[in-house]
């Protein structure tokens, strides 16, 4: 049983640093090669788990091989289009002006209530609201709304907007994120009094905390700790 359980775990740590190296991607959002990668990882992972008379170093190897084939596949198609066209497909049209593209939908045996069901969850029941729906190549509906029927964006009504950018995390989970303080120039004594203006002696009595590009400071105390995790409106000064 001890050995099993080793076995796994040596497994399981080398499949997680090796799907780490392929890099940040949804199973949604996986190209056709990628997705039979992690399908041959789980079998060939499987083997020595369940039979413990395969040599570890098999499946270790199986894995291995695994992820060169990826790499090389992946070299392949980010330096030829017509590898790429060949192993990931093109992008298809299925909607153009309104209109279904019936040929488009044979051949790609994509029929009319799943092309229904993906422009509803994109939030364009009405097909003719729709200029064009693209079928991506891993499987996802792109969809562009006729000028008509996009949402209002400040550019349209003429607005001037600020820039916002992101805000930056200081604690998270208690932990103080010391690169991102850094990063912006400020120090741990500035953190310590804004999170002791909501309450908070402890930075590890703090869920959530962060500064935006205006110098607001947001603060969440855990549950329990602190006043009430208030919002003050105000900026915060390094």
């Amino acid at each position: 049983m001890l050995i099993v359980f080793v076995r796994v775990v040596i497994l399981y740590l080398a499949l997680l640093v090796f799907l780490r190296i392929l890099g940040k991607r949804q199973v949604t959002t996986l190209q056709p090669y990628e997705l039979v990668t992690l399908i041959l990882f789980a079998d060939v992972a499987a083997i020595p788990m369940a039979d413990t008379g395969t040599p570890l170093v098999n499946g270790l190897v199986g894995v291995f091989a695994l992820l060169v084939a990826s790499f090389t596949v992946s070299y392949v198609t980010l330096k030829s289009a017509r590898a790429r066209a060949a192993i990931s497909g093109r992008p298809t049209v299925v909607v153009a002006n309104g209109r279904i593209v019936e040929d488009a939908m044979l051949e790609l045996r994509y029929n009319v209530n799943d092309l229904l069901e993906q422009l509803r969850i994109g939030g364009y029941p009405n097909i003719q609201d729709v200029e064009f729906a693209v079928l991506e190549t891993n499987g996802q509906l792109s969809i562009v709304p006729k000028s008509q029927r996009r949402p209002v964006t400040p550019a349209d009504l003429g607005v001037s907007t600020q820039y916002e950018g992101l805000p930056t995390p200081l604690i998270v989970d208690g932990e103080v994120d010391r690169h991102n303080l850094a990063r912006i120039g400020l120090d741990m004594r500035w953190l310590r009094e804004q999170i002791r203006a909501h309450g908070v002696d402890d930075t590890r009595a703090v869920l959530y905390a962060a500064i935006d590009t205006q110098g607001r400071f947001y603060c969440q105390p855990r549950g329990g700790a602190g006043q009430n995790g208030r919002h003050p409106g105000g900026r915060a000064q390094a």
